[in-house]
């Protein structure tokens, strides 16, 4: 059988613990028993003890409302990814075309670049960033090294061809870039 003590907390100790009402459920019939009996250096480390389980209980909260908080914001932020990581074929497909088209039809290819702008428009609206390495080291975590080529113009470790571009969905790369890499 649960019984219910009041007591006062009379010391100063941190926010919320000062001069205020705490509810104290004890469910042992034995402890119950101990209480009248208890000096009063016990008490006040049971005291102590309750405080520092309150102030603990109060830490936990606090860290899982900031965790799902934080879980809350990256579900927003890439939320999304999947969707867009199946759409990059088709922006693929259209730099392929434009690649691809013949000189002789520049109706097709202002048409096909207008969709392609439109395409990347909508696609940096949800934070999609295209990683196109001109010029740039080879970085393994933004770039996939497909082959390795020599170019007396440019240094070691530097990009030489990209193949396919890479996106970053925020800070995150959701594609790597598909370069060759110099080496001399």
């Amino acid at each position: 059988m649960a019984k219910q003590k009041k007591s006062k907390a009379t010391d100063v100790d941190s926010d919320n613990l000062v001069n205020e009402e705490v509810k104290v459920e004890v469910k042992d019939s034995e402890s119950t028993d101990n209480i009248g009996t208890l000096s009063y250096e016990e008490l006040l480390d049971k005291k102590e003890e309750l405080e520092k389980s309150i102030l603990r209980a109060n830490a936990d909260l606090d860290n899982a409302l900031k965790r799902t908080l934080s879980e809350v914001e990256k579900a927003h932020k890439y939320g999304v990814e999947k969707l867009l990581v199946e759409l990059l074929p088709v922006i693929d497909s259209l730099e392929h075309a434009l690649n691809n088209l013949s000189s002789g039809a520049p109706e097709e290819k202002e048409g096909i670049e207008l969709t392609l702008k439109s395409f990347e428009s909508a696609l940096d609206k949800f934070g999609m960033i295209p990683i196109y390495p001109v010029n740039e080291e080879f970085n393994p975590e933004k770039h996939e090294a497909v082959t390795m080529e020599q170019d007396k113009d440019k240094e070691n470790g530097a990009i030489g061809n990209v193949f396919q571009r890479g996106w970053e969905l925020h800070t995150r790369v959701v594609r790597p870039a598909r370069v060759t890499v110099i080496k001399n």
